[in-house]
């Protein structure tokens, strides 16, 4: 395998790891651990800003606030991963170009992960100087996980589908596409409708299973819930957030989930069926059920962070799979082309 090769390997793993540890900074109430970007009050570590940590714990009350020191490393923790894979997409995208000729592809999917990355780092900065506002706290997962579907896209690019046959030829393979690409889309206003609980701090609003407050349907409030332009627990006019609006955020994010098993359920079926995905077909079917228990496991267990940051990385892997999946169907890769890489 070449250096290129093993160097966009090792974003896509990396991306995933930065993916499922911001969502644990943010979970577990670390994302304003250093309010300033991109150092922390002004210095690169915790540890040197010791001192004025020490004096905004102090300011408000205690470590059970939003500044503490192990809060500011888990937020620069994050910021130092992200940096890191920031600078190896971007020697990605710089070789891709350099080397366009002898890797035969088009250089500009990387050169668009890089803009992605541009975005998500602004995103970032505004996630903490604008005080978790809901709207730039779930841009800012969108984007992760945008960056995380287009590396992996850009991984697989690196091998070659064979000449003839392969995975879009066999009986059946135009509804699988179609399917793939459903699947995909309804993953995604999941992810988008599941960030937006997470943000919100929503989790927990229907505490009761399987019902909601005790009602299929609960007094809900919908024109506050998904208002965009607001202040996190505020509504629009600038008093708190109802109940029923938290309500129907997580009742959407629960009923759409339903939608999503269906539909994920009948992809992995239909993979199952077929001899060239029937791997990708048990594990999006593994994936699928595990992260469906550990939604139910959240709201029974009162959201431990263990498992909620679990449930985040959940999603990611699900996202992966699709990607992969919608990649092999498209491209007509059967699996046994991924061992046999080219040579070029």
């Amino acid at each position: 395998m070449s250096a290129y090769r093993k160097l966009i390997l090792l974003c896509a793993c990396l991306t995933f790891a930065v993916v499922v540890v911001g969502a644990y900074v943010r979970l577990s109430d670390a994302g304003l651990g250093c309010p300033d970007w991109p150092g922390c009050y002004g210095t690169l570590t915790p540890a040197n800003a010791e001192r004025a940590i020490r004096q905004a714990v102090e300011d408000q009350g205690g470590t059970h606030g939003p500044v503490s020191m192990p809060k500011a490393w888990k937020e620069m923790g994050h910021r130092y991963l992200a940096g890191v894979l920031g600078v190896l997409l971007l020697a990605t995208c710089v070789i891709a170009w350099v080397r366009r000729k002898r890797l035969g592809q088009s250089p500009w999917l990387a050169t668009a992960i890089v803009l992605v990355v541009a975005v998500q780092a602004t995103l970032g900065k505004w996630t903490v100087t604008m005080l978790l506002k809901p709207a730039i706290v779930t841009a800012h997962l969108i984007g992760g996980m945008t960056t995380l579907a287009l590396v992996v896209w850009l991984a697989l690019r690196q091998w070659r589908p064979p000449e003839r046959g392969g995975a879009g030829t066999y009986a059946g393979a135009q509804r699988q596409r179609r399917l793939a690409v459903a699947a995909l889309i309804a993953l995604s206003v999941q992810i988008v409708l599941g960030g937006w609980v997470s943000t919100n701090y929503a989790a927990l609003a229907c505490p009761d299973l399987p019902l909601c407050r005790g009602a299929v349907v609960p007094p809900m409030d919908f024109r506050n819930a998904f208002h965009v332009v607001r202040e996190l627990g505020m509504a629009p006019d600038g008093g708190l957030l109802s109940a029923e609006a938290l309500t129907a955020i997580h009742w959407t994010h629960r009923l759409f989930a339903l939608a999503v098993v269906a539909l994920l359920g009948a992809l992995a079926h239909a993979l199952l069926r077929t001899q060239e995905l029937r791997l990708l077909g048990g594990a999006l079917a593994a994936a699928l059920a595990t992260q469906f228990l550990l939604g139910i496991a959240n709201v029974a267990f009162s959201l431990p962070l263990a498992l909620a940051a679990a449930h985040n990385g959940g999603a990611a892997l699900l996202l992966v799979l699709l990607v992969v999946i919608n990649y092999l169907s498209f491209h007509g890769l059967a699996q046994r082309s991924l061992a046999h890489p080219p040579t070029a």
